[in-house]
């Protein structure tokens, strides 16, 4: 296939001062979880973006010196020469493909505890640290100044010695001690680094000029800067100090990568944010400034991209999360296969890795992270080891990614439902309120089923045992999910809730099924991911008198790591849903709940006609039951998330008829330690 030509602007080179980008794609800075922990990972993982078709790679933020610490947190590092290797192998994997490495070089300052160095963090001004822990960072004076100049300039040494062909100059997110003497929140200096703009953006100024200065003769200088802070007079806005700074500095660096701070605004989930967010805050950009302009915002659709560059607002097109995907976004569209785009959904699950300290993972894309580790490509895989078919029982995401990936393959698939519609459990989620984007998911994989005539999807096809028997494939997997248990174990009460045999207790199943609970409800949310707030939250939008509790000290406490637990809990709030922390169901009873509290164990009493039960969901298995020599995958096997599914369809589609790979089924980063 040929390349659409309304997308031909997508592919012009790019000049980035003296290196040149080979189009517009540009993988913007991202953390993934691995870094230095897992550095053969996070540099095939890189690798591989380069391989289907973006321009610029670049890296998560690198760490310049000890006392800008992120422990446990797994970014890069450049502390000295003895880090130059790491982050070289992956510029050499980058550049197999002609594309450029940017490397993100940052000192945290205040947002770092130091907990592996034990260094006292460095700030502007005496303020603690932006973390939980009990430390507080020491106000810099001029010879700390001096260092930190001295420090950014060194690592912008090694950055080009790595290989880096863009070094970075970062003062967004509030995550950089640069961006600290920035804030006038931050900053009560009352020297020449405090009190005017001018002042505030001295540090920035200076370091934007070292850096230039160390590299710019064959780097480009790259400067990341927030121009909204979304905090109104507090901070900066894009029509206040953020404006008033690009164009102070306006053709200083050789390319400005712009977006809004802080992280949870710029890498805002779907639920809350709808793709192309942050083009109103970063238009003016390229008013005052002739020198390229990335932005962001989970851009998937190549007439977007067209029109943004169409329209002055953006030079080239940034992506973190699109990337993660799909790391192969340019490549098909310059092939002409959009419709075989993996789409983002906005879920950030792949932000869930990175602050989990563990390998990035994407809910689309189940290759991501696995590069190395398993050797798994997120476009090829191997061919079938045997002419043999496959029954996959449920077209969920577990079942419809095994067979697309055992389609891919070659293998014969058939895929039976007892529904009418494929999709499993997204099929019913992506109707919560929020939850749209979730359903590409499903549209994505059946899409790439309806193109392979070895795979075919039957609907409205119940499976029974006999019915196994009769089929006669040579391999058969259950994909059956998992439902919502009504007698509460859980977490909280894991020998379940004293429930009266005629109390009205309902489960998620039974609202996204169409079941209209009378009202008051109480809503018991002991599963802590987004489930419970969804389902409120659409309640509510229904005009039900909903009470959300809660063990936890917050609704949705497991979504901090999606980044959005901070907007759901508003949204409720917002609408009207009555909230009851750190409190469990003792009890359920026609027309009451009686809750109490988890420190004290006082009681009280919760008037409500139905009670729904978010606590634990049951693998539907009764195939396998009858038959369990079968395999079973995806929520059948065991129930998660969504993205751990696919993951299991995938795994599974590829081991089919491979040999068993042993104990550990995947490399792992080993030591050597070396006698001194």
């Amino acid at each position: 296939m040929t390349r659409d030509p309304r997308y031909d602007i997508l592919f012009e080179p790019v000049k980035i001062g003296p290196v040149t980008a080979k189009n517009r794609f540009y993988q913007v800075p991202h953390c993934n979880g691995m870094g230095r922990s897992f550095p053969s990972s996070m540099a095939e993982m890189r690798r591989t973006k380069a391989e289907g078709g973006w321009a610029v790679i670049c890296t998560e933020e690198i760490e310049i010196h000890p006392s800008a610490d992120h422990s446990p947190w797994a970014g890069g590092r450049l502390w000295n020469d003895d880090d130059i290797p790491v982050l070289a192998k992956m510029c050499d994997g980058i550049h197999e493909f002609g594309s450029l490495a940017g490397a993100e070089i940052n000192h945290g300052g205040q947002i770092t505890a130091n907990r592996y160095s034990r260094d006292v963090p460095l700030a502007p001004s005496h303020l603690p640290v932006a973390l939980h822990d009990p430390v507080q960072a020491r106000a810099m004076d001029l010879s700390d100044i001096r260092a930190l100049r001295r420090w950014h300039r060194d690592a912008a040494l090694r950055a080009k010695q790595a290989g880096f062909d863009i070094v970075y100059v970062y003062a967004g997110h509030q995550l950089s001690t640069i961006s600290h003497f920035l804030s006038p929140y931050r900053n009560r200096r009352s020297d020449a680094y405090g009190g005017s703009l001018e002042n505030r953006a001295r540090l920035l100024r200076e370091i934007l000029a070292d850096t230039k200065d160390a590299v710019g003769d064959t780097c480009g200088v790259a400067l990341r800067f927030a121009v909204d802070e979304l905090m109104g007079d507090a901070g900066f806005t894009s029509a206040g100090e953020g404006r008033d700074l690009i164009e102070m500095l306006a053709e200083e660096p050789d390319l400005w990568d712009v977006n809004i701070s802080s992280w949870e605004n710029d890498s805002a989930t779907s639920r809350f944010k709808q793709s192309g967010f942050q083009d109103d805050y970063v238009a003016f950009v390229k008013e005052v400034t002739t020198k390229p302009v990335v932005g962001v915002g989970r851009y998937t659709s190549p007439d977007a991209m067209v029109s943004l560059i169409n329209k002055g607002r953006l030079d080239m097109i940034g992506a973190a999360r699109p990337s993660i995907a799909d790391p192969f976004l340019p490549k098909k569209i310059e092939e002409g296969r959009i419709e075989d785009i993996r789409e983002c959904i906005g879920c950030n699950i792949c932000v869930s890795g990175d602050n989990n300290f563990v390998p990035i993972r994407c809910t689309q894309n189940p290759t991501t992270g696995e590069e190395w580790r398993r050797g798994w490509h997120p476009e090829r895989i191997a061919p079938k080891s045997a002419d043999e078919s496959v029954l996959i029982v449920g077209a969920g995401p577990a079942g419809l990614e095994a067979a697309r990936a055992l389609g891919q393959r070659g293998y014969k698939v058939t895929i039976a439902d007892r529904e009418s519609e494929a999709g499993g459990r997204v099929a019913r989620e992506r109707r919560l309120p929020g939850l749209g984007e979730w359903g590409r998911v499903v549209d994505y994989r059946t899409y790439q089923i309806s193109q392979m005539a070895n795979v075919d999807l039957y609907l409205e096809s119940p499976m029974t045992p006999e019915a196994l028997d009769e089929f006669d494939a040579d391999h058969i997997a259950i994909a059956t999910g998992s439902r919502w248990t009504t007698d509460g174990i859980g977490r909280q009460n894991q020998l379940g809730i004293n429930i009266a045999p005629d109390a009205v207790v309902l489960t998620p199943d039974d609202i996204m099924c169409g079941t209209v609970p009378e009202g008051p409800v109480v809503l018991f949310d002991d599963d802590h991911f987004y489930m419970g707030g969804a389902i409120a939250e659409k309640l509510r939008r229904d005009g039900c008198d909903v009470t959300l509790v809660t063990p936890a000290a917050e609704v949705s406490s497991w979504t901090h790591n999606t980044l959005d637990q901070h907007a759901i809990q508003k949204q409720l709030m917002d609408i009207g849903v009555q909230i009851v922390t750190s409190h469990n169901i003792t009890s359920i009873r026609p027309g009451a709940a009686d809750v109490s509290c988890i420190y004290t164990d006082a009681t009280q009493t919760l008037d409500c006609r139905s009670v729904i039960l978010v606590t634990m969901r049951t693998p539907i298995d009764d195939l396998w039951q009858a038959r369990p020599k079968l395999i079973r995958i995806g929520d059948a096997l065991g129930p998660s998330t969504i993205a751990a599914a696919v993951y299991g369809g995938h795994l599974y589609a590829r081991g089919l008829g491979e040999p068993d790979p042993g104990n550990v089924p995947f490399r792992r980063e080993l030591i050597n330690l070396s006698s001194d």
